[in-house]
Order: structure tokens, then C-alpha cells, then sequence
């Protein structure tokens, strides 16, 4: 079993030119309203629907956010939510899943979906540990070069 710094360390080549890393702001171009559950839905299937249009054939898997709730009024859509500052798209290449494969003709691939609060780029022990724990033997897909 890998652990769970080996498998981002399998999953993270981000030094690689097959590996590219997307960041953007949460909320950046929101002009009305505050950060809520629907308007949040929303970021979250949208980044999520981004990823799968950038990356059509390898699989996406969307790290659930955790979201703050500051004591403010709520609004007319309900309690202010506030999702991590940083929406984050990573796609992830690695040796073959499946041990049988010819490992000079295949590889794996993954596509990561998720949000943190600040620009550092997730590497080794500093990544968040709900990106060290990703399950990449169950989530990536494997692919003929």
C-alpha cells in the first residue's frame, strides 16, 4: 500500500512538462452578491465541469471543499459560505496503474479538482493532507502513449 506522501509524490510530477497545475481566484469576477451555498454550488460544478472540458479523457476527481461560515447576516440565499480562496485544477500523470502493463507504452492520468487558501503550489509534506490521501491506484486511469 502507498502512503499517502508516496502517492502524491507518485501523482505530483509538477516539475514535469506533462504535468500542469491551474489556479485562479474563487471569486474573482463576482461583481454582485456574497459567497453562499448556491452561488458555491455553482464555482464548484463549474471548475469542475472545466477540468473535465480541458482534460476530456482522463478521469476528474473533485476534492470535496470545506467551506468557513463567518458570522455575518445572512443574505436572501441564506448564510454567508465562504469556499477556499484558491480553485485549483491539477492534472497529474504517473507510471501505469495496472502492473501488467509494459511500462515504457503506458501510463496513468489524473485529473484533480479542488480548492485551498493560498497560491503555495502542494508539494511533499506541505501539500494538504486530503490531497496526500487521493487513492491514485483507484482514481487514475491508465493509457497507451
Amino acid at each position: 500500500m502507498i502512503s499517502g506522501y508516496e502517492n502524491l509524490a507518485r501523482a505530483t510530477f509538477l516539475s514535469t512538462p506533462t504535468t500542469e497545475l491551474r489556479m485562479s481566484s474563487t471569486y474573482g469576477g463576482m461583481l454582485e452578491g456574497y459567497p453562499c451555498k448556491p452561488i458555491n454550488d455553482m464555482k464548484v460544478r463549474g471548475l469542475q465541469r472545466q477540468a473535465e472540458r480541458a482534460f476530456p479523457s482522463t478521469p476528474v476527481h473533485l476534492v470535496p471543499p470545506s467551506c468557513e461560515y463567518p458570522d455575518q447576516t445572512a443574505g436572501a440565499f441564506g448564510p454567508v459560505e465562504v469556499l477556499p480562496s484558491v480553485a485549483c485544477i491539477g492534472a497529474f500523470r504517473s507510471t501505469a496503474v495496472a502492473p501488467e502493463l509494459d511500462s515504457v507504452l503506458h501510463r496513468s492520468a489524473l485529473t484533480v479538482v479542488w480548492f485551498q487558501a493560498g497560491l503555495d503550489v502542494p508539494s511533499g509534506e506541505d501539500a494538504d493532507l486530503v490531497l496526500r490521501s487521493i487513492r491514485w491506484e483507484e482514481l487514475a486511469q491508465d493509457y497507451e502513449l
